[in-house]
This record gives C-alpha cells, structure tokens and sequence, in this order.
C-alpha cells in the first residue's frame, strides 16, 4: 500500500487506501495486458457505487468530499494494476470545471477540452467513451464553457501507446455560444496545471511499480551461478531508477502540498509543477532504459507486464505539455528569478 505521506497537509486513511487498492486489484486479477484500451461499464459502475467516481466532488452536489490526497492515492492505485479508468479526467478536471462555474453535474461520464479557434482539440483522453465533454473554447475577451452531449460533437477516435483513448473533437463553438458560461482565465490556468500534475503523479505510481519489478526480477533471475542483483552493472542500473523515481516523487509531492495547502492559490504553483513535470519526465527516461536493460528480451514481450508501466511512464509523461515545455518553464522561471531571487524560488 502506498499513501500520500502526511507532510502533504492531509492524510489518506488506511481503510479507504485498501478498499481502492483491493477493488482495483480484484478487478485487474487475471487479466492480461490489452493493446487498446476500452472502457468497462461495469467497472466503471463499481466506482460509482464506492463513491470514487467524483471522489473530490461535494457531498451535496453528489460527491464524496475528498482532496486531492485521496484523488492521489486513488490514481496511484490504478496505475499500480494498471487498470485504464478516466478517473482523473471525470472528476478533478471535467466536474471540477463545471462546478466552479455553477454548471450543474449529474452522474453521465465526462471529460474536457480546450479547443482551438476552429473548435478543434487533439488527444483528449477518453471523449470516445464520455457521455458528455466539457468543451471550453477563448471567445476573444476570456474564456466559456459548455457541457456538451458527446453525441453533438465529432469525435474521431485514438490512442495513445499504451491505447487509451486520445481522441480528435470537433464542435461548433458558433452553436455553443449562446450556452457557453463564463470561466475565469485562473480557472483556465488552473486547468492547465491540474491536468499537468495528474501525469505526473501517475508517472511516480509507474516509476514504483518499474522499481520494484525491477529489484524482483534481478534478485531472483541467476545467471552464471549468482543472482543478476550480484553484478555491479545491475546494482548501478537499479540504483539509477531508484534515485530518479525518489526525485520523481519528491517533485511531485511538493507540487501536491502546495495544491492541498494553498488550494491551489500559492504563487509558486506553476513553478512547483513544471518541475514536478521535468523531473517525472527525465525521470522516466532513465527507469524506462534501465528496467528494460534489466530484464532483457523476456520484458519486451507482450505477455510480461513490464510494458503496462514502462509505455505508461512515456505516454504520460508526454501529455499536457512536453519534457522539453515544462523544462523551458523551469529554465524561464529560473531566469526571471535571477541570481538574488534563484535560492527563495527553490526553498520555500
């Protein structure tokens, strides 16, 4: 089990981190790796049921009034058994939007995108399975809204490499208009680094996972009369993963806390996220190398459950916005800080 550590500013509690763990555990028993990946109803009715499906959401608007702690710990669960869940894209992004603004949520299936001026927008995860998308669209002064039956929209559909859905929406935001509600530009933003810090929280769970199949398998594969974890080569390998998973993760947690603390208002937030973003990222080109090395031609296969967390750890890290995007925004801030102001950026 694993749990947002207390200096987050808030705990998870036990019993609800073992009852996410063992339900999605329970489900993916037995399963083998899929190529695409579809969503599953019943699944996705068993959360509802458990109140995980708008974990962060108000009691009284439907929700079951967790953090994002518990939305954290939640996400690393699923990342842990690989089970592909919009759960993230439905409550801390869609339903998060639209009740900011007042809209009201029912119990349909969501995801959102910012679409361009030609109401188009690309790889938005699961639209191909969403009842209804929050579109949001710039009308020129600021930013509108609109939760959208999926069936009005064209979706084209796709995947990213480990076949989640990424799919092509197009919408008239010309019909949208006289529906659209006014969002806040800090709404927006906040949007932006919420769904950024979705990744990369995920990107740690799978760094984990990779580590600990990794220190598994080369501790009890032998070769030449000792166990693979005896060769100096391996234990540098496996050091080097562990290393950047811990600054992964450390990364990562600093940007939550100052989301849980701060609810999203702290000043250095988008500082705090783009490393969190940079390090996940960087981070996982290393694991993604060394693991794979490790485990030579047996973790390439399809039926090894290596690549379920590997692919993850390289689709995620790619998603709202580059390594190279979040790495300028670290060197940018860095430099607008300049020398006086580099250390209180770093350490407060």
């Amino acid at each position: 089990m694993t749990t947002v550590p207390a200096h987050t500013g808030m705990t998870v509690d036990p019993e609800l981190a073992d009852m996410m763990n063992a339900v999605l555990a329970s489900y993916r028993d037995g399963k083998p790796p899929q190529k695409n990946v579809s969503l599953d109803d019943g699944l996705w009715s068993s959360l509802d049921r458990l109140g995980l499906v708008r974990l962060t959401g108000r009691p009284d608007d439907g929700g079951s009034g967790a953090g994002w702690a518990e939305a954290a710990e939640l996400m690393s669960a699923a990342v842990r058994h690989a089970v592909r869940v919009p759960l993230a894209e439905h409550d801390l992004l869609a339903c998060w939007v639209l009740d900011t603004v007042g809209l009201t949520v029912d119990g349909a299936l969501r995801t959102i995108c910012v679409v361009d001026e030609h109401g188009t927008a690309t790889a938005v995860p699961w639209a191909i399975s969403a009842e209804r998308v929050a579109v949001v669209w710039s009308d020129g002064d600021g930013h509108r809204v609109s939760d959208v039956d999926s069936a009005t929209l064209r979706i084209t559909a796709g995947t990213n490499m480990i076949g989640e859905p990424r799919d092509v929406v197009e919408a008239d935001i010309a019909a949208l208009a006289s529906s659209g509600t006014m969002v806040d530009t800090a709404v927006v933003e906040q949007l932006r680094l919420r769904s950024a810090l979705v990744r990369a929280v995920q990107v740690c769970a799978a760094l984990d996972v990779i580590l600990d199949m990794t220190i598994e398998h080369t501790s009890s594969r032998v070769q030449f009369g000792r166990s693979l974890s005896k060769f100096q080569a391996i234990q540098h390998m496996v050091a080097d993963i562990a290393a950047e998973a811990a600054l992964a993760r450390a990364a990562t947690e600093a940007a939550l806390n100052a989301a849980i603390t701060s609810d999203w208002a702290s000043d250095k937030m988008g500082f705090l996220v783009a490393v969190a973003r940079s390090c996940t990222g960087h981070a996982a080109s290393v694991a993604v190398r060394n693991a794979h090395q490790a485990f030579g031609a047996i973790g390439t296969t399809i039926e090894h459950r290596l690549h379920e967390y590997t692919r993850a750890a390289l689709a995620w890290r790619s998603e709202y916005g580059s390594v190279q995007h979040w790495d300028d925004v670290v060197t940018q801030a860095a430099l607008h800080a300049g020398g006086p102001g580099l250390w209180q950026l770093i350490a407060d």
